[in-house]
Parts: C-alpha cells; structure tokens; sequence
C-alpha cells in the first residue's frame, strides 16, 4: 500500500519556511564555527526586519485610512459641526465664516492640586461657571468644562501646565460684523443649521460652498449697509420712536442694497439681545402705512385712464361716504388737479378717486403690485399681509390713503420700484444680481415716468422737501399714519415714512434705486413722515449716492414750495 502523500504547499508558504531554514542554519554555522559576533549580527539584524516590517505596515494602514476613509473625524465622541461656506456681500466682505474652536475637557484623576487649579483656571477663563469647573474637578471621570473657546482662550489655559486639561477642536459659526445686517444674515446652530435671515434661505448653497472652500455672495453692500443702519439709529433716536426699519433696493434688479431693522442684536449674544429686537420689521411687521399709498393710487388712475395730472378733484369741503366724514390734514378747501392732490397729500382727492375706480380695479391693481400677499424674497421671514375682506366704498377711500390694510415695508419697496423703473415688478432679492426672473408688466412706461414727475415735483415744492440731497434728484413720498390701539386711532401711537426714488429723472431703462425709512412710534413732537423720517432719507442718499456711481447734477430752484 502506497504511503499517503504531503500536502501540497504554496510558493509563499514554501519561501517563508526556505527563508526561516536558512535562518536558523546560520545561527548553526555561526556556533559551529565558534563565531559568536556573526550569531549576535544575524539576531540584531533580524529584530531590526521585524521592526521595520511593523513600521510600514502601521504607516500603510494610517495612510490608507488618511486617504481612502469616507468618514469625517469625529470628537468627543459626538458629531462634527457642518462645514458651511463664508458668507460675503457684493464685493467679497466677510459677514459670516467658520472658525476653528475648542471644547475644554478635565480628567480630575490627572489633577493632582484641584483648589489650586480651580483657582488658575478661573483666572484664566472667567466666563466659565464656578459651580460647573468645581463639579468637573471633583468629579470621577473626564468631563466637558465649556464649548467654544477662542485660539486665545486655549493658549491661556494650555499655559498654566496643569495635568488633566485637554482640548478638542470645534466647527464654529462666527459674525465678525457683531449686530450690523444681523436680521438679514442670520445665523446657523451648533449643529452648522442655518436657523434664519440668509443662512436659513441660502443653507444649500453655503453647505455646498463649504465642501468647496468657497463662499456664497449676497446682494447686500456693507458700505450702504453701513449708512442705513447709522442713519437709522439717528432718526430713531432724534425722533425718541420705538423702532424703525430701512430698506435700500436697486428698482433695476431688485437687488437688495441694504436692510435694517432697529433696534437690532448680536448673533453671538441671541440671549442679551432686547424684547422685540431678533424680529426682521422689514419682513415680519405690518403697519398701516398712509399718505405713501397715495403714490398707488394715483399710478392706477393714470394707467386706467381714469384721470391724468390735469384731472380736478373737489376737495373744497369734507368727501362723505354715508355718515364718514373725511377731510384733509393740510387741507386747501379748493378744487385741485391730480398733480396737487399728490404734492399737498389730499385724501379727499385720492378718495373719490379710489371711488370712482371701484373695488375690482383697486384690488386688481394691489395684488399687481404685490401688495396682498407676502413680498417675494429669500428670506423666509416674509410675511403676508392683513388684506380687507370687504372691498365697499369706505374701505377703498381707507385704502386710497394707506389704511384698511397692514403690509410689511419688504412690500412697500417691491410696489415702488415697480412704479419708477419703468413699470415691472421685480421680486426682491438677496442674490447678487437679483432673482433673474422674468418680471410683470405693472404700468406702462408713460405712467411710470409721470410717477417719478410727480415724486421730484414733491421733494421740490411739496411734503417732502426735507428728503432732498443736493445734485441727486430726489423724488419721494411722505407718509403718515396713526395705530389702532384698543380699537380706536390713537395719534400718540403714530408712524411716519418716506418712500423715495433717486436719480428720478433719465430715461425708463436708466439704472435708479429706492430707499425706505420707517419710523415706528416716535414720541417726539411733529410725528408726520416729512418730519421724521424724510431727514434720514435725504441723508442716506447723499451718503450713498457717490457709492452707487450716481453723479450729481442739479436742477433749477424751484418756483414754489408748499409747507410740509
């Protein structure tokens, strides 16, 4: 009987016992031949192949798990922050970008003098919580101490060389520019989620842009932006008012310039900030906004053919509309063309016109300027308005001079812009270069250049003089408006605005910008738009212009001027 065949081996298996055979015979020959220093050779020689083996194994599994591992490290045992892109304005400056923080750790086994430590940490970092550092130090085991220390922070306390500190680094969300465009940005979570303002409207794309290093632009200038916010504060203040709001569009693009909302916050410091002050009034607050409705209705009589400027009105006594009486605030007790029914603010004239239109063209030509429902813009703050459900001829008269419906400024501009550049109603936009969506034909280019006629004429010798900046041809419209407060008009609890067009002469393609100011509740004596907010416009627009390439040229001095 044959004896049972060897497995076959392998051609490695074959070389790596060859190669421990041969080995081992040198270690036999070196004793045989009675060389000690050859065996001592052979065996370092060996350790140091099995060590460098190891080496390259590890360095081959660390680079390997470097280059080809699909997932992100991870510290602290939680999740990393998302990485988002920058967030920049028109030109490429800085509104909100992704730092590099630190989560501050403490082993206590590692702390060998806790009091003392206690004491140097609280030195270096005093915004930390005594109770929280002294549960840390006294506890049994590695624990986090805060969140979002600064490089700074860290090397202060990587300085005192105490045992048991440690540091992880964080992903963190930073505004450099503190509370200035704060509504407008923003800002994002722990977790990297945008929550509001533009890093919630724009989380895709600045995600994306983080993958990439990049940035998103917005819309916004920082110089205009700068400006609005200043001139803002000022008015607010000067006018001892509540609030106030501020909008700068290009009427070309909707592009939006610049927002602000006062007061206003720091998205660092959410908690700090005042009752009222997280809230976007450009987006999210409703007002009655008065006499600067009239710029609307008198746009609908001109398109409709209803009137035009030489069309009379009697404003020689009250209007009534069964037992309402309604008169005029300046009033001229006389009979008035279109022109001077819009320079002296008639709401006897614009009343019987809205009148005369009736409720199917009115509400026709409000929801073709947007004004029934929410402006259309990124943000997701944009509310809709508070609309009448009953469109009767009392209502219409209200509407005619800017009462009967609470929209947001957002939706003021939009319906501005639309009425003097040319007549398309364009949505707002916090793109650089606006939406790019085909807008819709409001009014035709004659009635939009009769508009801006009309709001020059009104800065030159009527209400809104005081919104006038030399060379920059200011037109605009002032308004008025008291609150409903306990269900009746309280002239205490007032508004006063002022919509305004600049350069408002040049041909209907000519590129031309609006600016808004809304002044909320001033306390100050008089409390009319042409007082408290008309100043601040006229002001920011002679700040701005320069910065928007408008050039100044100036008008002869106007023959008449008629008291604000």
């Amino acid at each position: 009987m044959a004896a049972p065949r060897a497995p076959s081996l392998s051609p490695l298996w074959r070389r790596l016992i060859h190669s421990v055979w041969s080995i081992e015979h040198a270690f036999e020959r070196a004793r045989a031949d009675a060389r000690p220093e050859e065996d001592t050779r052979v065996r370092i020689s060996i350790v140091f192949l099995v060590f460098a083996a190891v080496f390259i194994l590890l360095a081959g599994g660390a680079s390997y798990a470097a280059l080809f591992r699909g997932e992100a490290p991870r510290f602290g045992g939680g999740a990393a922050a998302l990485t988002r892109g920058d967030l920049t304005d028109r030109h490429g400056r800085l509104l909100a970008a992704n730092i590099t923080h630190y989560g501050f750790y403490i082993d206590p086994s590692e702390v060998w003098d806790r009091e003392a430590a206690l004491r140097d940490i609280r030195r270096a970092l005093p915004r930390v919580s005594e109770d929280r550092l002294r549960r840390v130090l006294y506890g049994d085991r590695r624990l986090i101490v805060t969140t979002g220390l600064t490089p700074t922070e860290k090397r202060r306390l990587h300085d005192l060389a105490l045992g048991g500190l440690s540091f992880e680094p964080e992903d963190r969300r930073v505004y450099p520019l503190g509370a200035s465009a704060a509504h407008l940005i923003g800002f994002a979570d722990t977790g990297g989620e945008g929550v509001s303002g533009a890093e919630l409207a724009f989380d895709g794309p600045i995600r994306a842009a983080g993958a990439q290093s990049g940035a998103v632009a917005l819309s916004i200038d920082l110089r205009v932006q700068g400006v609005l916010e200043s001139e803002l504060r000022a008015a607010v203040e000067n006018a001892q008012a509540q609030a106030g709001v501020g909008l700068v569009v290009d009427a070309t693009t909707g592009e939006v310039l610049g927002m602000a909302s006062y007061p206003t916050f720091d998205p660092a410091h959410r908690d700090r900030a005042s009752e009222g002050a997280t809230l976007n009034r450009a987006l999210s607050a409703h007002y009655e906004m008065g006499s600067v409705f009239k710029t609307f209705v008198v746009a609908a009589g001109l398109e409709t053919g209803a009137a035009d400027v030489n069309t009379t009105f009697d404003a020689s006594e009250p209007f009534m509309i069964g037992n309402r009486r309604i008169s005029d605030f300046h009033a001229q007790n006389r009979v008035m063309t279109l022109e001077e029914v819009f320079l002296h603010s008639s709401n006897i004239g614009t009343s019987r016109l809205a009148v005369e239109m009736g409720p199917d063209v009115m509400r026709d030509f409000y929801g073709r300027l947007g004004l029934l429902e929410a402006a259309p813009i990124e943000l997701k703050e944009s509310a809709a308005p508070v609309v009448p459900r009953n469109w009767s001829d009392s209502t219409l008269a209200s509407l005619s001079f800017g009462y009967a419906i609470m929209i947001t400024p957002a939706q003021m501009t939009a319906a501005t812009a639309a009425l003097v550049n040319g007549g398309i109603y364009r949505p707002l936009s916090l793109r650089r270069g606006g939406a790019r969506a085909e807008g819709r034909r409001v009014v035709s280019e004659a009635t939009s250049a009769t508009i801006r006629e009309l709001m020059r004429a009104n800065v030159l010798r009527g209400s809104g003089a005081r919104a006038d900046a030399p060379g920059l041809r200011v037109g605009g419209k002032t308004g008025s408006a008291n609150k409903l407060v306990n269900g009746r008009y309280d002239p205490t609890h007032a508004v006063g605005s002022f919509s305004a067009v600049f350069p408002a002469d040049g041909p209907a393609d000519a590129r031309r910008y609006v600016v808004f100011v809304l002044v909320d509740e001033p306390g100050a004596y008089p409390r009319t738009g042409g007082f408290v907010a008309a100043p601040a416009v006229g002001r920011i627009i002679d700040r701005i212009g320069p910065m928007l390439g408008v050039g100044r040229r100036f008008d002869p001095a106007p023959v008449a001027e008629v008291r604000p």
